[in-house]
């Protein structure tokens, strides 16, 4: 039995016709089935762990890269098959996951190609796409052994998973994250402080880790998938639980 998880922007009247689109290729390859519409303050995996328990085999994410972060950082640990049909702009994961914006989208949650994807875990929460501080004052441990910090600046942290991380400057250099090598890659840029005013930016350095504890001396703020949080020590780890999820043979992993 297949779930739709519909965000609550595709309302909306322009989104109208590629959602009607959709629902009739879906219809057409047999896999339609209940619709429910997400709110802004839903608890997704709730919705999720009773309709399993109904019989729900499939879970079908419809939206963008904000709605596949909401359902699935809260959602990541429930044993069923991810689906994701990607909506509107904001879709650079449907990149990734190679599935094509709109009722395309159907072609390959039809053909049920299934991979196993890592999940990252911080504070009580998944995150499947990219973890963002920005430039703070914070001390940062991995796996026990190394301790990374600038007395006199700043550290930018991005930690991938699924979306691959672009460092924006002059070369807009890519670097692609594989989600099923059963580690994380963290992305550190440090911030020096050379003189008034003045502010050196160093190139970012890799680390591939199990375990990162991240402190800060005041409150430095954490966005994962999309969710914006302050927090003054964060514990950053693989998750033991594993996503299962559709996907094109055009993904880029």
């Amino acid at each position: 039995m297949y779930i739709y998880l519909y965000d609550n922007f595709l309302r909306h009247k322009k989104f109208d016709s590629t959602v009607k689109a959709m629902e009739t290729r879906l219809t057409d390859f047999g896999i339609a089935g209940k619709i429910i519409r997400l709110q802004n303050f839903t608890n997704a995996d709730a919705i999720i762990e009773e309709e399993i328990k109904e019989g729900a085999e499939t879970i079908v994410i419809v939206g963008d890269d904000e709605t596949f972060g909401h359902v699935l950082s809260r959602a990541a640990k429930r044993d069923v098959l991810f689906g994701f049909l990607p909506v509107g702009p904001n879709n650079t994961i449907a990149q990734v996951l190679g599935i094509p914006v709109g009722e395309d989208a159907c072609d390959v949650l039809s053909k049920r190609r299934k991979v196993s994807l890592d999940v990252g875990w911080f504070n009580n929460r998944y995150f499947i796409n990219q973890l963002h501080i920005p430039a703070s004052n914070i001390q940062i441990e991995y796996d026990e052994k190394f301790m990374v910090s600038v007395p006199k600046g700043k550290i930018e942290l991005v930690v991938c998973n699924l979306r691959p991380f672009t460092w924006k400057d002059i070369r807009q250099k890519e670097y692609r994250i594989h989600p099923q090598d059963g580690k994380l890659e963290a992305f550190l840029k440090p911030t020096l402080h050379t003189g008034f005013f003045k502010k050196k930016n160093e190139d970012p350095s890799i680390f591939p880790f199990e375990e990162m504890v991240i402190k800060g001396r005041t409150p430095f703020v954490v966005e994962a998938d999309g969710k914006k949080s302050k927090e003054i020590k964060i514990k950053i780890k693989l998750s033991k639980s594993k996503i299962k999820m559709v996907v094109g043979k055009e993904r880029r992993f």
